[in-house]
């Protein structure tokens, strides 16, 4: 999810209802349900699961692992498959079929039951719909520029249509999801714009239906090679995993920071014009690679991410990524591992250097230009003990580190360690207790940038996460939540964060921020 500043936002009003419900009788859309459903089974016998990359799994009394709303169509490769692989019918012995890289969430709850019997219907004829509300408030009690609180929210949905049972043609699928956002993140209200500690917001427009993807999927060999085209966001498929939006603090949440605040990665909900290749050389390996049209606007496809034929495009990032599902011990203790780089081959200034490597501030002359830009990340998650037969049903280390070129973005690296558990200890086998330690470093050429400022005595320049206070070096951001089921497809999780150097200086104190969203899937 990329976050750019926004002034104006749509009110929750009666004609913003009309207008959304006309946009779902026109439109294929569908929006991923929240990550905490229910105690209990769905009375299909399968996990309450959610997303097109969702499985049902008979018995799980956690759905695995089950996108946050926030991170709606994510495409996480082989996260949310047992990896066990299944012969394809007319598969030879030495091919083992993975399963569709489209896994359709059958067995997802709503909050409205089967809708008087339309979901069954839809899902026979290859339809699979979606929607869901998430608010989130949030403020701090202490620290930062100023005492402040706010709520942000999101109205959702998206539409997965299985083509082989509605018409009859073969390993196709399109997917298309459309979000409505509001509010303002209490973070930039208090003074920190690196690590914003509400997750909903930015980057929506002032607009009814935003346009977040709208892409076709198809497979061949067994499933082993996938193809998807379209509009897509660049974290669906890259540096993803639906772990990340268990927490509310945006620096994680959807993708780690610092790839998707730049122009070559942008990710949800900006859109890309994209195609992306997945080949599965085993059941539980992957490469995948992918072509992103790089948009030099400040908002891909538009405001409202419908304008896909905008000036300007001609330049290209090409994600690739390698990644591991294995499967330790009799317990089937289950780990994801990807290691990933991107190059975006746009000419960006130097944050820093004129021509001939002063300070253009100082010196008046035109800045340096970079030829290309650089992104890697290494993600990983491992199960170390199991609690339940799902892939998040146990205690999870998850931790990871990503890398941007520094000399053009002002946001160097960013790492981070975290734990997540179930809650069928304590009775609540549908509830997720999580913590996690960020901590980011700015980048040397940004920090000298903002030390020549302030010796000239001008304004601090603008970053890609907003305004700036001070010369900055580094942040850290501690979270804690509990997210506890409340009714069927509803949740409500209580959340702490304490921000050590808000907008990575001294300027400010330490914020402590308490917080609680809201998700219900209708």
């Amino acid at each position: 999810m990329v976050v750019l500043p926004i002034s104006a936002r749509v009110p929750r009003s009666g004609s913003f209802r009309s207008a959304l419900l006309g946009v779902l009788s026109a439109t294929t859309l569908a929006f991923l349900p929240g990550h905490a459903f229910g105690q209990a089974a769905s009375p299909s016998g399968s996990t309450p699961t959610a997303g097109p990359s969702a499985e049902p799994s008979a018995g799980n009394s956690k759905s695995e692992l089950t996108p946050h709303p926030m991170d709606t169509g994510r495409r996480v490769p082989l996260l949310q498959k047992n990896m066990r692989g299944v012969r394809s019918a007319g598969a030879s012995d030495d091919i083992a079929d993975p399963g569709s890289f489209f896994a359709a969430p059958m067995g997802s709850q709503h909050f409205f039951g089967d809708w008087g019997g339309i979901q069954p219907w839809l899902v026979d004829h290859g339809i699979h719909l979606l929607a869901s509300i998430n608010e989130e408030f949030a403020g701090n009690i202490t620290g930062g520029k100023q005492r402040a609180y706010s709520d942000t929210g999101q109205v959702g949905v998206e539409l997965d249509v299985d083509w082989n049972k509605l018409a009859g043609i073969p390993n196709f699928w399109t997917h298309t999801l459309i979000v409505n956002g509001h509010g303002q993140n209490v973070s930039r209200m208090f003074g920190d714009s690196i690590a914003p500690v509400q997750e909903i917001y930015g980057a929506r427009g002032n607009v009814v239906a935003h346009l977040v993807s709208m892409y076709g999927e198809t497979s061949f060999y067994h499933n082993r090679i996938d193809i998807s085209a379209g509009w897509i966001p660049v974290g669906s498929f890259f540096a993803a995993s639906p772990l990340f939006c268990d927490f509310m603090n945006v620096a994680v949440c959807g993708n780690p920071a610092p790839n998707k605040y730049t122009e070559g990665n942008r990710d949800w909900p900006s859109g890309n014009l994209a195609a992306i290749v997945r080949v599965m050389p085993t059941v539980d390996t992957y490469i995948m690679g992918g072509l992103f049209a790089v948009s030099p606007h400040a908002y891909n496809g538009g405001i409202s991410g419908w304008s896909w034929a905008q000036s300007g495009l001609g330049k290209f990032s090409t994600p690739i990524e390698i990644g591991w599902v294995p499967h330790f011990g009799k317990n089937r203790l289950v780990g994801h591992y990807e290691l990933g780089y991107s190059y975006d081959n746009s000419r960006y200034p130097n944050l820093y250097e004129d021509i001939h490597g002063n300070s253009w501030q100082q010196t008046g002359l035109p800045r340096r230009y970079e030829a290309g830009r650089n992104s890697a990340w290494l993600i990983m998650d491992q199960m170390l003990m199991r609690n339940g037969p799902g892939d998040t049903n146990g205690l999870i280390l998850m931790a990871g580190a990503m890398y941007s070129d520094g000399q053009t973005v002002s946001m160097r690296d960013h790492t981070w360690v975290g734990m997540l558990d179930t809650g069928k200890a304590w009775g609540r086998p549908l509830d997720t207790v999580g913590a996690m330690w960020q901590h980011f470093d700015m980048s040397t050429t940004a920090a000298l940038q903002q030390e020549s400022s302030k010796n000239l005595n001008l304004p601090y320049q603008d970053t890609q996460w907003g305004a700036v206070y001070g010369p900055q070096s580094h942040e850290n951001v501690y979270e804690l939540f509990y997210s506890a089921h409340v009714a069927r497809a509803m949740a409500i999780q209580p959340d702490f964060q304490y921000i050590q150097r808000p907008s990575a200086t001294t300027t400010f104190h330490d914020a402590a921020v308490l917080g609680v969203q809201f998700t219900v899937v209708l």
